[in-house]
């Protein structure tokens, strides 16, 4: 499995995709956190807090992490290398999880210079360091479980088609589903509200960011994950026969 992560994490940085998408998601991070005037501009918010970095994030992301899987099996699929893949001495567990883990850890890299705000946010309050870091550490350990949910459902996107803008487009459909859908579904059934929107990814998510790292939570987006990475070795298995 380590071989298919250092592959993936090669072809991301050995073809310009894995430095666009960093600097694609600090860029537009930078611009509506500290310059674009708005709702997310922390500067004219008047709190020490990152909330606005963990509302805009999810949206980036939902994005962001299908560019970076739609290439995942779609790839290999169209350049015909998909078989000789599935013929290596690795389970299809091993073969998935390494293409989901080196996703994974480009767009954790991605977000590892987004702590300068903290250190920035930390000294810019009155008093100096007037800052939740309680809560924050828990919207980045959220963030960390929100990533991993939206890979895993680019992943098994990726094995529907050979064709990657279309892999792509599912995965943007799956996951604002998943994030925003099932909130919106709440509204239209105020009776079942609680109910439904514990289905969706941005309860558990802005649970998180509270600083309480709950487990429902955690076993709501690992349950998300290991259903879909699931999903993708059922397809690649339906491949196999």
């Amino acid at each position: 499995m380590k071989s298919i992560v250092l592959r993936e994490i090669k072809s991301f940085f050995g073809s310009p995709i894995g430095y666009l998408v960093i600097a694609l998601f600090l860029i537009l991070n930078g611009l509506f956190l500290w310059v674009f005037e708005g709702d997310y501009n922390i500067l004219n918010s008047g709190f020490a807090d990152m909330s606005p970095f963990f509302t805009l994030s999810p949206w980036i992301l939902i994005f962001l992490i299908p560019a970076v899987t739609m290439r995942s099996f779609s790839d290999e699929k169209k350049q015909g290398t998909l078989e000789l893949l599935l013929t290596k001495p690795l389970s299809l567990w091993q073969i998935v999880n390494g293409k989901f883990l080196g996703a994974f850890t480009l767009i954790f890299i991605a977000i590892i210079p987004t702590f300068i705000y903290v250190f920035a946010i930390s000294n810019l309050g009155l008093p100096q360091g007037n800052m939740d870091m309680g809560s924050t550490i828990g919207a980045y350990f959220g963030l960390l479980f929100l990533i991993a949910g939206y890979a895993a459902i680019g992943i098994f996107t990726s094995t529907l088609s050979e064709n990657q803008i279309v892999a792509f487009l599912i995965a943007v459909f799956l996951s604002f589903f998943f994030y925003f859908g099932f909130d919106g579904l709440s509204n239209l059934t105020p009776s079942f509200s609680n109910l439904i929107s514990g289905f969706g990814m941005q309860e558990h998510f802005k649970s998180m960011s509270r600083g309480v790292i709950d487990t429902r939570d955690i076993l709501y987006f690992s349950s998300i994950t290991i259903a879909f990475l699931s999903f993708t070795v059922y397809k690649l298995k339906s491949v196999q026969l």
